[in-house]
């Protein structure tokens, strides 16, 4: 059930995310800075960065629980269990960095 709530989260955060490119690249191709582009362009990025960072704190919470309960017992892959939390919140830079990406073209 955990997982099926994590897809959905993360499907839905793609969706959203080309929407929201796809409100920039009309503003874009127009050429003119419209205020209701302009306006959709910010909540396009205030949508991605903000499910970015939702679906990177869930996949946290269940890869840091997942770490500790593994190096509860064998705590030599301590050093693993942290690139594995490091990449769940790559997810967070990634909303961040399409946030950039929008704002940088209005």
């Amino acid at each position: 059930m955990k997982a099926k709530k994590l897809l959905v989260n993360t499907v839905l955060s793609s969706v959203l995310l080309l929407v929201a490119l796809s409100f920039v690249e009309y503003a874009w191709a127009a050429g003119t800075a419209d205020p209701s582009v302009t306006r959709w362009a910010f909540v396009a990025a205030a949508i991605a960065t903000g499910l970015s960072t939702i679906g990177a704190g869930i996949a946290v919470a269940y890869v840091g629980a997942a770490a500790v309960g593994a190096m509860s017992e064998k705590p030599e892959i301590g050093g693993r269990a942290l690139i594995y939390v490091g990449l769940a919140e790559g997810i967070a830079i990634y909303g961040l960095i399409i946030a950039i990406m929008i704002l940088g073209k209005i």
